[in-house]
């Protein structure tokens, strides 16, 4: 657990030694915001459904872009190997890198604490869907992270991480969309359904906590957590 600790301050630290952390979390307040209350007083409705239902095409470029040079930049500059060499696990350095990014873009969903403050101001919400959506929120950034830090486990260029994450976060959101699941059998309906991030998300994001939809996230990041470690395991063999 002390690996882990070490692991997750390291790269914590790393992410606000550059500008481009205040860079990415500023444009991810600013165009939030913008998009959220440009719809907000049109509508003339104390909620934040609208918002909700803008984050997953927000985090489809902005998790990547977060994720994109936590393996890449260290198989580029050679440091991989030296990481490899520590007395840590496998499992240890993906999990710190894996806490160190969903606390980045932790701090990024919580520093919008003001729109709900502001819709509160002007109107009188129903709270559960706020909670909910703020839920849902956490669940499926981490599961983007755990897909975008496998992506980037695989390369050794950024752009290539992030165009392939953006691509891989995008099947897994649209495969249970009704666009797709209203041209598919009758059959593979639930399957999609259940596979497809955004069914889940927008599950919460209505208020209804469900356990379903809390193991389904835990289980996708596991799962690409366990093939981030996978890959670093046929690394050393190599």
């Amino acid at each position: 657990m002390q690996n882990v600790a070490t692991l997750f301050r390291k790269e914590f630290k790393a992410y606000f030694l550059s500008p481009i952390a205040y860079v990415f979390i500023t444009v991810y307040l600013v165009v939030t915001n913008w998009l959220f209350f440009q719809g907000f007083f049109i509508m003339n409705q104390a909620e934040m459904r609208g918002y909700f239902s803008l984050l997953p095409w927000i985090f489809l470029f902005f998790v990547p872009a977060v994720t994109m040079r936590t393996w890449a930049e260290e198989r580029k500059v050679k440091t991989l190997e030296l990481l490899l060499t520590w007395p840590v696990s496998d499992i240890q350095v993906v999990v710190g890198k894996f806490l160190a990014c969903f606390s980045f873009l932790a701090v990024a969903i919580l520093l919008s604490i003001t729109v709900p403050v502001t819709v509160w101001i002007l109107g009188n919400p129903d709270p559960g869907p706020i909670i909910g959506g703020y839920i849902g929120s956490f669940l499926m950034g981490a599961a983007y992270l755990a897909i975008g830090l496998w992506i980037s486990s695989l390369t050794e260029n950024q752009i290539v991480a992030f165009i392939l994450g953006v691509v891989v976060i995008f099947a897994l959101f649209i495969v249970g969309n009704p666009f797709v699941t209203m041209v598919a059998p009758s059959w593979l309906v639930p399957i999609l359904t259940y596979i497809g991030l955004g069914s889940h998300f927008e599950s919460i994001g209505r208020g209804v906590i469900d356990s379903r939809d809390i193991v389904y996230y835990l289980s996708v990041i596991g799962f690409f957590l366990f093939l981030n470690v996978v890959t670093l395991e046929s690394r050393k063999w190599e």
